[in-house]
């Protein structure tokens, strides 16, 4: 239905069926003239680039991305090329001459869970991680950790990229000690999965990006910064001294929106692409319902057709998460070894079929670029 938007990817790989795309997404056409544009831009203004793109690109980026999660105040989300650099901002913030106590999950993506692995090996860390299995009980056993003990951060994803489980993040904000900084890891959802955040939009960080569903590529994430937030990172860059402070002499003066957490100098190509993707999205009616209702009708397809195939590794038996409306935009099946999961990855790869998988876990997303035709090939290559 929407192959039109994907032209030069699906002309660039005319055999390919591509069912990675919960970990490299096709990029809509429009990003290459976006990519583009912002070479153009980068010639026209010189030295003047900087005062474009935060005078004009970036707050077209910041409305785009409060639309979509209905948040009240754009001003209140700032870029930077990575989510890890977020992440080690926020634990910069945090006073490292007293104990760190960290609630998680054992299910958060690499670049919360390695960083913060590393830094529970230093004294003054002490880390614990809430399993999410069995996922019935997950949000109860979660909020019985947070009454249990003082924390001085939370970080829970919203949808678990490592089973496609979708978290009731709005629950656990509220229930959430309101002194404790609680971070939403919505990379795996933002543009998949909806999610209002004006609820909790006093109280919780969300961090997402465009490298997966919201399909602009690598080198653009987004951090929101609740207004009240007065932190002082100690990981801090140039960027934050773009707006008013409130420095006295050599003191290091921080902003009052969200630019306190900003770095430094980046490529903004990224962020041209997001919001041309963005964009293009909301002339083509796109929302974030639209899309998840397209995705869970094919993903609901992709289980009827591999009832029919009776694959002996890739069935509702070896499915990890069966409740598609609690679900993200891949399934996920655990099979009975990483060297199997990694064999099938390479057989299906020989006949055109582009997965990928996590340990045990084998893992098929699915996308706009997705018909009919295409999931019944799909199937017919397991």
């Amino acid at each position: 239905m929407y192959k039109h938007l994907y032209q030069r990817f699906l002309k660039a790989n005319p055999a390919q069926l591509h069912f990675a795309c919960h970990s490299h997404h096709y990029w809509p056409d429009v990003t290459r003239d976006a990519q583009l544009q912002y070479w153009d831009d980068t010639t026209k203004y010189v030295d003047g680039k900087w005062e474009h793109i935060f005078s004009v690109k970036v707050p077209q980026g910041q409305k785009l991305i409060a639309e979509v999660l209905n948040l009240s105040d754009p001003e209140q989300i700032v870029f930077a090329p990575n989510t890890h650099e977020f992440v080690f901002r926020l634990l910069s913030s945090l006073d490292w001459g007293n104990k760190i106590r960290v609630l998680t999950t054992d299910s958060e993506f690499y670049s919360f869970d390695r960083q913060i692995n590393r830094l529970s090996e230093l004294p003054q860390f002490e880390v614990v991680k809430v399993p999410t299995q069995p996922f019935d009980s997950f949000h109860e056993r979660f909020e019985q950790a947070m009454e249990a003990a003082d924390w001085n951060l939370i970080f829970v994803s919203h949808v678990f990229f490592n089973s496609g489980l979708v978290c009731d993040v709005e629950r656990l904000v509220k229930d959430a000690p309101s002194e404790c900084p609680f971070i939403i890891d919505g990379y795996h959802s933002f543009m998949a999965v909806p999610l209002n955040l004006k609820p909790i939009q006093d109280k919780a960080f969300y961090l997402g990006g465009s490298y997966k569903y919201a399909q602009g590529g690598e080198g653009c994430c987004f951090l929101y910064v609740p207004p009240a937030t007065r932190h002082r990172p100690m990981y801090t860059g140039w960027f934050a001294e773009l707006s008013k402070l409130s420095a006295i002499g050599d003191e290091v003066g921080y902003p009052v929106d969200a630019l306190q957490y900003a770095g430094s100098t980046m490529d903004f190509t990224a962020l041209y692409r997001l919001i041309a993707t963005l964009e293009k999205f909301k002339d083509e009616g796109l929302t974030v319902t639209k899309i998840h209702q397209i995705v869970q009708q094919n993903q609901q397809l992709f289980l009827e057709e591999l009832e029919k195939a009776n694959h002996p590794l890739v069935n509702r038996g070896s499915l990890l998460v069966s409740d598609l409306k609690n679900h993200g935009h891949f399934l996920t099946f655990d099979l009975p070894s990483t060297e199997a999961t990694s064999d099938l990855v390479k057989k299906m790869k020989t006949r055109g079929l582009y997965t990928d998988s996590r340990g045990s876990r084998l893992r098929f997303g699915f996308g706009l670029y997705h018909d009919a035709a295409d999931i019944k090939a799909a199937v017919g290559k397991i």
